[in-house]
């Protein structure tokens, strides 16, 4: 699986204030004694084991499995755990289906919430006050960025993430991909089409 998709797509870029805030944060935490140094260092060798891969194989049995779909349209949550993800502590996860008509794209306007329990950290630009401003205001310029032009009859929805509830975007499935199995259809989804800004691969774009 691609964590980039098309290589030539310009995000917004970045910028680093979160990474000074959150340096910040943690050092003071440590030092109050909420969690030491290890517990952080921990908590990271954890997350770099979730990765997009896992939310690639909840996508593509989204597709491949009509019960499935019908499953984590009514419990996101309990669906992604079907896969052996641990999500016990993890907040709710709500599953946003790409039609045709409509296409989701997900942000954090007051910090950087992502369903990183199913996909692992979210990237930089998720994160950056570029991002999250501007894809309120024009997020079909913002999409237009990852070339992602859209038809301008299609519904464009721009879906807060809040602190009980996270999203993960079901990208709409290529065209040419009936009777794929769940692994060739993984390596089609991107994470950056789990959060909405691009499309998923099309056959010929993952190496099959």
């Amino acid at each position: 699986m691609s964590d980039h998709g098309h290589t030539e797509h310009h995000p917004p870029e970045a910028s680093p204030e979160f990474e000074i805030i959150e340096t910040a944060m943690r050092e003071l935490l440590i030092e109050k004694g909420v969690f030491s140094a290890d517990d952080v260092n921990n908590q990271m060798e954890k997350d770099e084991q979730i990765r997009p891969e896992n939310g690639a194989r909840i996508v593509a049995r989204f597709w491949s499995d009509p019960a499935f779909r019908e499953r984590a349209l009514a419990d996101g949550k309990a669906a992604a755990a079907e896969t052996g993800l641990d999500l016990n502590v993890a907040p709710d996860l709500v599953m946003l289906e790409n039609t045709p008509q409509l296409q989701h794209v997900t942000v954090c306007t007051l910090c950087s919430c992502s369903p990183m329990f199913v996909i692992g950290p979210p990237p930089d630009w998720y994160k950056s006050t570029t991002y999250r401003k501007r894809v309120v205001r024009d997020p079909r310029g913002v999409l237009a960025e990852w070339n992602n032009v859209l038809p301008e009859d299609m519904e464009v929805r721009v879906v807060d993430v809040t602190t009980e509830t996270r999203y993960l975007v079901i990208p709409l499935r290529p065209e040419g991909t009936e009777g794929w199995s769940e692994e060739e259809l993984a390596k089609l989804v991107t994470r950056d089409s789990m959060f909405g800004v691009e499309q998923a691969l099309r056959p010929g774009e993952a190496g099959r």
